[in-house]
């Protein structure tokens, strides 16, 4: 039988005897982690709008989760198709690699998203995306203290206090003000997400060190995750239509771009992490609530949700706890090689 899993010497990443792999150099990571978080960046603002096209209110999370589950099932759709294109055969999973796109379904799909689509119905495209941040950082901490892929160090602790200074940030003008508005069905479920994410991050990784492809892997956990989506949101009664006096043709064109985000930035992060340790790829995290700010004040007009200066403040925290999280420090707190 053929299998698409890929052995050492059959990986997308692989290369010659003593040639890095093209992601594993340093242009070839800050490509794949930047195109990614663009396009990451670009989902805040565009899920909102694609809310208004398709008339969902935010307290109709049938509908929230049907909405979900077809984007991932365009996203995956597109991965398959593409991917079997290029490789000029079907891109179709082995026994072995079943189970492992199922449980990163869970994580990556289906628990990350259904929390991400509630949550940011209920809060600002700028508040999530900053939120959005402590993924490196939990990135870092579940690889740490729960796949044991390395150890953790002082800096990296540090680091990580940084991070989460500049997410709580994001609130200090509401709570100076006595306006403080943080409610759990909204930003707490955005961070609930976030762990999600990171825990499919060093899922992600852990698969593809015991030889499984990454990007077919991202692929068809997108057809598993969206398709359970879209089953229980319309089994609870879920419906997903363009909203009166909408054109169908820029609402279903915006629902395909939502599709090709995840497709497109899960394929290159996944691949990023295959070659790389994934504190390195974790480092460039901090560019998701960059340009998820910047694309949600153009695109929404948020520009009066988050004070200039916090936000400023906010970010260069972010920034300096990656810094500091990703130094080196004379070969201690290093990767290790984690459990197979």
């Amino acid at each position: 039988m053929t299998s698409t899993s890929p052995n050492p010497s059959t990986s997308p990443n692989a290369a010659r005897p003593g040639k890095k792999p093209f992601l594993a150099t340093t242009p070839g990571l800050v490509l794949a982690c930047l195109g990614a978080c663009l396009l990451w960046g670009s989902a805040f603002p565009c899920v909102k709008i694609g809310y208004g096209l398709f008339g969902i209110d935010s307290a109709d999370v049938p509908t929230i989760i049907a909405f979900a589950g077809e984007r991932f099932l365009i996203s995956g759709a597109l991965v398959v198709l593409g991917m079997s294109i290029a490789r000029r055969r079907p891109f179709v999973p082995a026994r072995r690699d079943w189970a492992p796109a199922a449980k990163l379904s869970i994580f990556q799909t289906i628990l990350q998203y259904l929390f991400f689509y509630v949550g940011l119905s209920r809060c600002a495209g700028v508040t999530s995306s900053i939120i959005e941040a402590s993924n490196s950082f939990l990135i870092v901490l579940l690889a740490a203290f729960v796949f044991r892929t390395e150890t953790m160090s002082g800096k990296k602790a540090l680091g990580c206090a940084l991070g989460f200074a500049g997410v709580l940030m994001v609130k200090l003008g509401d709570i100076a003000g006595g306006s403080l508005s943080l409610r759990l069905d909204g930003e707490g479920l955005v961070f609930l997400s976030t762990f999600a994410a990171a825990t499919s991050s060093n899922l992600c990784k852990r698969y593809a060190a015991a030889g499984h492809d990454p990007v077919l892997l991202s692929g068809w956990q997108f057809v598993i995750g969206g398709a359970v989506m879209l089953a229980v949101g319309a089994a609870m009664g879920g419906h997903v239509a363009p909203a009166a006096g909408t054109n169908p043709i820029a609402a279903y064109a915006l629902l395909a771009y939502l599709g090709f985000i995840s497709a497109a930035a899960y394929s290159l992060w996944s691949a990023a992490l295959a070659a790389n340790p994934a504190s390195r790829v974790a480092v460039f995290g901090f560019m998701n609530p960059v340009f998820g700010a910047i694309l949600s004040a153009i695109l929404l007009g948020e520009t009066n949700v988050l004070n200039p200066a916090l936000a400023v403040a906010a970010l260069a925290l972010v920034s300096a706890g990656i810094v500091v999280v990703n130094r080196p420090d004379g070969g201690r707190g290093q990767l290790r090689q984690g459990p197979k």
